[in-house]
């Protein structure tokens, strides 16, 4: 067992789980892998299972019935780490949006003390997105200038799913009260573990556009990051946090 654990929630990723749980195990820093699947009908969760029987105490699963949403996985599995002796706990997504090369980066910003929470940031040195249309680009960064303006986090990509956590961050923090699901998971997250007197700090990454599958931006996800933002800035004036 590695003291750093890297979630992955998925749905319907057959296409590009193998192949990065095999990265993940490849790199030279330790880590183990945890996959929550929400009921891919494709098959994901039969390739994390071969995985599983090849890598045994480094590839762990957790099957859950239905499309619950971005949020609830990461809590399971933060809950997951909690139970066991995970020090530093990773987020990324599995459509290598995220580059794994990355991974040692953000887990040594975290171990050296220099960050609690290291956000690999597609806008901490300009913007460095490859391959998504203009649209997107500009939703993205007008939504990130919007959480900062309305909560005050400390850093420029609110929303970024890609990051290492220390242990005590997870500790500190009341996880059945996070109730955000999409990528406002994100913005909760940070701003969270912001006021619980974490540090964030920013480590610059080049995200890609995902290699194949489909995106999992709706407009609900976009109304519900609009209106948290407000709900977790009133909390925490009122102290309800």
């Amino acid at each position: 067992m590695n003291d750093t654990l890297v979630i992955i929630p998925t749905y319907n990723e057959a296409h590009n789980v193998g192949r990065l749980i095999d990265i993940l195990l490849d790199l030279k820093i330790g880590v183990d892998i945890l996959v929550v699947d929400d009921g891919s009908p494709d098959g994901t969760s039969g390739i994390v299972k071969q995985k599983l029987k090849e890598n045994v105490n480094r590839v762990h699963l957790i099957e859950r019935e239905g499309k619950l949403g971005l949020g609830t996985a990461y809590v399971a599995g933060f809950k997951f780490a909690l139970d066991r002796s995970y020090q530093f706990i990773c987020e990324m997504d599995a459509d290598f949006s995220h580059n794994p090369a990355d991974i040692p980066r953000l887990i040594e910003t975290v171990k050296s003390g220099a960050a609690d929470v290291a956000v690999g940031s597609r806008y901490s040195n300009g913007i460095s997105i490859v391959n998504w249309p203009l649209s997107r680009l500009i939703l993205s960064y007008c939504a990130n200038l919007y959480a900062r303006f309305v909560t005050g986090l400390p850093i420029k990509d609110t929303t970024a799913g890609f990051k290492c956590i220390r242990r005590d961050v997870l500790e500190a923090l009341d996880l059945d009260k996070i109730i955000s699901n999409g990528y406002a998971f994100q913005i909760e997250l940070h701003f969270r573990a912001w006021k619980a007197g974490f540090i964030l700090k920013e480590v610059s990454i080049i995200f890609k556009e995902r290699e194949e599958g489909v995106s999992k931006m709706s407009r609900s996800i976009v109304r519900e990051a609009v209106w948290r933002v407000w709900s977790l800035k009133f909390k925490s004036l009122v102290g309800s946090l």
